[in-house]
């Protein structure tokens, strides 16, 4: 069975679903590959990590008007912990399965192939972060905290940024995924000999450590508290996502869907709105219940963990959300979602530059309407492009 992800891709692989059989879990035998069924393209991953991805474009610019509407304003979880739980769900449909399949080297190429091309990525926009903010300020001021002082007034550390010991601000969830791929081949190892909850387990209780001892992080030259999107904690979240897939795979390519669980979640996702949404920044009086629990992103704290796996059963066992990802809003988004990896990119930059325009140009609806629409433009242009040019490839293979 072969994936949707090719070398020009998307940071996290696209992803088809098989029919039941198509990776199974033996119970007290780890995890095997049945008779492959006939496949129906789920368009409701692609198209929720396209959703996303344009949150995480939105809300790196703290200027923008929109960034009211996205997820990080109704809930405790944002769009970074949708990212890392569909990286994990489709690393298993892309690389997991497949070790099942093909030679294992061949498989470890391909995803060292892939950790490669996070770096190449990861490095353009580091470098480009990095000059054009040295440029800019020659004509117009910068605030300090756009980029690091330490890179900000010289190159002298830039092997720091190239070698991932340093991780300037918006630029550090690549370094997360590079790390989580590296150990993906070992995981798939332990996954296939001993199942998924004993690995579950185990993920867990390094999840939970880390959450008590905050200090169990990767050193980043640049914050002494560690990477902001530490490890050892995000590592449970993409373990969890890889044992989604798994599961999907016994049951058609989606969840089984539970009603009492699904009122659970639908039940903690109001409660989460309500708590997390900015009343006073809305001029509204506060409706909080209770003051909120600590809800730290680095170690991914268990109020975050629990809205995104909430919203993630919901709409991977709904019915509705996968007749909405064949609509046209929902294929417009599983473009987005199908080269997150160029999204990303293309985003963080127009990102960088629509802060810069903001703070020196001001924040008038003229210029929100502006900086809105062109960045929007320009990143539908670039994935219809990148559409065209994946047709035809296959049309060339097929002849």
């Amino acid at each position: 069975m072969t994936s949707y992800a090719q070398a020009c891709g998307s940071v996290v692989p696209a992803t088809s679903v098989g029919g039941t059989g198509a990776a199974a879990v033996e119970a007290g035998s780890g995890v095997t590959a049945g008779k492959a069924a006939p496949r129906v393209r789920d368009h409701r991953v692609d198209a929720l990590r396209g959703v996303a991805l344009l949150m995480m474009c939105i809300d790196h610019i703290p200027q923008d008007v929109l960034n009211r509407f996205t997820m990080r304003n109704v809930g405790f979880a944002d769009a970074a912990e949708v990212f890392v739980l569909l990286a994990g769900y489709a690393s298993w449909l892309a690389y997991g399965r497949a070790f099942s399949r093909q030679p294992w080297m061949q498989v470890v190429e391909r995803l060292l192939r892939r950790c490669g091309r996070l770096y190449v990525f990861q490095t353009l926009m580091a470098v480009v972060t990095i000059f054009t903010i040295r440029t800019w300020r020659h004509y117009w001021p910068v605030p300090v905290d756009f980029l690091e002082p330490e890179l900000a007034h010289g190159l002298d550390s830039l092997w720091r940024v190239m070698l991932l010991q340093a991780l300037p601000g918006n630029l550090n969830i690549l370094p997360l995924y590079i790390v989580l791929l590296l150990a993906f081949a070992p995981l798939c190892w332990v996954l296939r000999r001993v199942g998924p909850w004993p690995v579950l387990g185990a993920s867990g209780a390094l999840w939970a450590v880390v959450n008590f001892d905050p200090s169990l992080n990767f050193p980043n030259w640049l914050d002494p508290d560690g990477w902001y999107f530490d490890p050892l904690a995000w590592q449970f979240l993409f373990v969890l996502g890889a044992c989604a897939a798994i599961l999907a795979g016994r049951h058609g390519g989606s969840l089984p869907l539970s009603r009492p669980l699904a009122v659970v979640c639908w039940t903690y996702l109001a409660f989460s709105a309500v708590e997390s949404f900015p009343w006073t920044g809305w001029g509204l009086p506060d409706m909080r219940p209770m003051a909120t629990p600590w809800t730290d992103k680095m170690v991914l704290s268990p109020l975050r963990l629990l809205d995104v796996l909430c919203l993630f059963y919901l709409v991977q066992s709904s019915t509705l959300a996968t007749r909405w990802s064949q609509g046209r809003a929902g294929q417009l988004m599983a473009m987005f979602g199908r080269h997150s990896l160029e999204v990303f990119t293309l985003g963080t930059i127009l990102d960088l530059y629509g802060r810069l325009i903001f703070t020196n140009f001001g924040v008038g609806w003229g210029m929100q309407v502006t900086i809105n629409v062109v960045g929007f433009v320009l990143l539908w242009g670039m994935t219809r492009e990148l559409d065209r040019r994946r047709a035809l490839a296959r049309a060339a293979r097929r002849a």
